[in-house]
Parts: structure tokens; C-alpha cells; sequence
């Protein structure tokens, strides 16, 4: 395994490689480069992130920001790892996997609702930067001894933390849609329900007709919906785990 040469970009990443020793002597480090990305897209949205905007921001030339990362994917992605921070603890020898893994869960929303720009950043692959490989290594560790196999610790692991990309995309993609029409999410959503019932009444959609008599609770917390798909989700994998546990059925 030693003989592995790794890409540039995840030496870089893990500080195994430095591409800024390269040519005159260097005036900033790759965390520099990396935060001034962030600050852009925190302050303006991820369109205006640029090597050109970027080297703007840091007062150099376009061109030697590439002495210290070598493409625009490669600084988004480094922008990503940054920004989604370490994970929350990994599970305590007294907690129980569910508990575990649904507080990793809430982590992976929290921290893509923290940085909106990020859930428009393309996955290229693998979690393989550092923080990612943390954020892998807590989602194991929440599932360890719960008898499931490789393959299952790793699909449970992509199925919560895509539930929690696809949850804060819609949630964030909404609120923003809400305020760039001068209204609040709730406001949205009442209307929402009145044009439904005024397109729908006189068409045949008695499951929607069944839907809108029944009493909404407006004062359910919107994150409750969040958490009522998490714990479905969480009810499958324990049925799993229970079978693993009670091994193969009899005949």
C-alpha cells in the first residue's frame, strides 16, 4: 500500500503535499485560499465563486492560485470538506446505534443548512477528504455491533445522509423561494393549501378531498416531518438488524 501515489488533490487536501512550495515563494497557505472561497459563497451564493474572484479577494493574480490548488473543482471540493466541519461525537459506549446515528443524521442537516451554497456542489465521488472521512468513520462506528454486514453498514450510512441532503435542499430551496416573495414559509404554505382547494374541488381527487378535511396542526414544528421520514427509515434498519440477530429463519 505504501507504493500508492495519491492524486494531487487529496494529498493536498490532507496536507501530505504542499503546491504552493512550487515556484516563488509563496504569500498565502491553502487554508487561506480555501476560507476566502467560503466567505464568497456564504456572502453571494456559489455562481460567484471563481479562481479570478477568489485571487481578487486574496489581492494576487488568477494565476497563482493555482500554485496552490489546481482546479476550481478541486477548491470547491476542498470548500466543502472545510465547511461541513467535523461531525458531531461519535456514539458513547452507553448510547444505542439509533440514537447514535440519528444525532450523525441531524448533523449532516445542520451542518448543509449552516452553508447553503454547499447542497449545489456536485458529489464527485467517495467521501475521501478529511472531514468527510470523519463524518464515514462516526457513521460506522454508530453501527458497530449491530451485526450488518459491510455492504448494509455503508448503504444505511448513504441513505441517511442522502435523506438529510435531499431534506435540507428542499427545505432551504423553499425558504429562499419564500423570501424572494416577500412572504414567510408558512405564509407560502397556507396559500399553498388554498389553491390546491380551489383547483381540485370540482375534479375527481378524492384522495386530496380526504387530505384537506382532516385537521392540520398548525403548530407542528416544520422540522417534524424532518424527523418523522428519519425515524421511518431508522424502523427498517432496526427490523434488519433484528433479523441478523435472530439469524436465518427456520424451515
Amino acid at each position: 500500500m505504501d507504493d500508492i501515489e495519491l492524486p494531487e488533490n487529496i494529498a493536498l487536501a490532507w496536507g501530505l503535499r504542499d503546491r504552493s512550495s512550487r515556484g516563488p515563494k509563496r504569500s498565502l497557505s491553502l487554508e487561506q485560499v480555501v476560507a476566502t472561497g467560503i466567505q464568497v459563497a456564504q456572502a453571494e451564493g456559489l455562481p460567484a465563486v471563481s479562481m479570478s474572484r477568489v485571487a481578487s479577494e486574496l489581492g494576487v493574480s488568477t494565476m497563482s492560485l493555482y500554485r496552490y490548488v489546481p482546479t476550481k473543482h478541486d477548491l470547491l471540493d476542498l470548500m466543502v470538506d472545510t465547511a461541513f466541519g467535523p461531525p458531531p461525537p461519535p456514539r458513547a459506549p452507553d448510547e444505542g446505534w439509533r440514537a447514535a446515528l440519528a444525532r450523525w443524521g441531524e448533523g449532516n442537516l445542520v451542518a448543509l443548512r449552516r452553508q447553503p451554497w454547499m447542497r449545489h456542489v456536485a458529489i464527485s465521488g467517495p467521501p475521501i477528504n478529511p472531514n468527510q472521512v470523519r463524518w464515514f468513520e462516526y457513521g460506522l462506528v454508530a453501527l458497530r455491533g449491530t451485526g450488518l454486514r459491510a455492504t448494509e453498514r455503508i448503504s444505511t450510512i448513504m441513505l441517511v445522509s442522502g435523506y438529510a441532503r435531499s431534506w435540507a435542499m428542499i427545505s432551504l430551496d423553499l425558504a429562499e423561494a419564500a423570501a424572494r416573495s416577500g412572504q414567510t414559509p408558512d405564509e407560502v404554505g397556507l396559500r399553498y393549501w388554498r389553491n390546491l382547494a380551489v383547483l381540485t374541488a370540482p375534479g375527481p381527487y378524492p384522495a386530496i378531498h380526504e387530505l384537506l378535511a382532516e385537521p392540520f396542526d398548525d403548530e407542528e414544528h416544520p422540522d417534524e416531518e424532518w424527523r418523522f421520514g428519519l425515524e421511518r427509515m431508522l424502523d427498517g434498519v432496526e427490523m434488519l438488524i433484528r433479523s441478523r440477530a435472530s439469524g436465518p429463519p427456520r424451515r
